[in-house]
């Protein structure tokens, strides 16, 4: 197929799926409103003050699936990952009316991702060498690739969930990892993966509008939990392909932030003694709140982490001497700036507490009862 066409395929999908994305929201909002599918703010885990409408992931899946139908290759794998896709979204649906529990969650979600792994024969099944002592630069997973796959698509599910804090962050970010892959795509010439990504691209960003703060809907679970699907499954059909040590580095590097905070929440609760799964105000982006940062600002910080990764995912792909040098200053530097939020947030938080001790030797009723709360938070 010529390049120009290719161009036009994936330009097409993309202002396809931001059009209908836009257009399907509204009417999306009024049947979350009709069902009862609100986001009350019952804990100090949300930033938001007033009740918001969920269900938004449905108007993204719904842009995205038209444009998909209309300008995709559907392949026996790519129709398993969009009944998977399906799936999840059904989940989501129900979950944001509902409030189901995390084990019936967890256990459709790993059903959503054996479809395509077990059905359309999609699989990790070489991996990166780290053995510094052997000249071989990947390895078999053999009968781990089953396995492997399967957890790589529901952490990232997950990870991407778990992102979605403040208003307009897990799309944003959602978005430049998909833009991140559809460039990759471009550059390897993969015509599947960079109309699929288009079209995923498009509706994030024709969703963006109602999302940002202050945000009119939410997208939920139903948004977060099927854009975290796709991009592990659409890098599991692209990325983990290059029979390199890029194969390793690149998908990282793309979804750096979600797996960084999902690895951090983990950590930290463990080494609490609580569940993995036990919800808490530790993440990344309530320490930017913490550190003095309005929503915008917080988010606005984290889209730049992220394209700075998808950056270098880029370069990593593509010919050049410096590869190397920019993808160890990236990864120094997103290890700086986490450290930094995660270890610094306590003390600027706690700096104004020591100051208004210093002044008021007794403090007041009002006083004990805020740090309370914010112990509990």
């Amino acid at each position: 197929m010529p390049e120009y066409v290719v161009i036009g395929v994936v330009i097409a999908a993309f202002i396809a799926a931001g059009i209908l994305s836009y257009l399907f929201t509204p009417q999306v909002k009024r049947f979350a409103q009709k069902i009862g599918a609100i986001d009350v703010p019952k804990d100090g885990r949300r930033m938001h003050k007033e009740p918001i409408p969920r269900l938004g992931g449905l108007a993204i899946f719904g842009g995205f699936l038209c444009s998909i139908l209309a300008f995709g290759q559907l392949d026996q794998t790519m129709l398993c990952v969009l009944l998977g896709a399906s799936i999840i979204v059904a989940l989501g649906i129900f979950d944001d009316v509902l409030a189901l529990g995390a084990g019936l969650k967890f256990a459709v979600q790993i059903a959503a991702a054996a479809i395509p792994v077990c059905v359309g024969n999609l699989k990790i099944e070489l991996f990166t060498n780290l053995n510094p002592f052997s000249d071989a630069l990947y390895f078999h997973l053999g009968v781990f690739s089953i396995p492997v796959t399967i957890i790589w698509i529901v952490g990232i599910t997950n990870a991407v969930n778990l992102i979605d804090g403040l208003d307009g962050l897990a799309v944003g970010v959602s978005s430049i990892a998909a833009i991140t892959m559809l460039a990759v795509a471009l550059l390897t010439g993969n015509m599947l993966i960079a109309v699929t990504m288009a079209a995923l691209a498009g509706a994030c960003i024709g969703f963006m509008p109602y999302n940002f703060n202050p945000a009119k809907i939410f997208m939920g679970d139903t948004g977060s939990t099927f854009l975290g699907y796709m991009l592990a499954t659409v890098s599991i059909m692209g990325l983990f392909k290059f029979y390199a040590v890029i194969s390793f580095a690149v998908p990282f590097l793309i979804l750096g932030l979600p797996i960084f905070d999902t690895a951090n929440a983990i950590i930290r609760r463990v080494a609490s003694g609580r569940s993995p799964m036990s919800p808490d105000r530790g993440h990344v982006h309530h320490k930017l709140i913490d550190m003095g940062f309005n929503q915008k600002q917080a988010v606005a910080i984290l889209y730049a982490i992220s394209a700075t990764l998808g950056l270098t995912a880029v370069v990593l792909t593509s010919s050049g001497e410096v590869k190397a040098i920019v993808l160890l200053l990236a990864v120094l530097a997103v290890i700086l700036v986490g450290a930094c939020i995660v270890y610094g947030a306590e003390h600027w938080g706690r700096h104004p507490h020591a100051e208004q001790d210093e002044q008021d030797d007794a403090p007041s009723e009002q006083t004990h009862a805020q740090e309370g709360k914010d112990d509990d938070e």
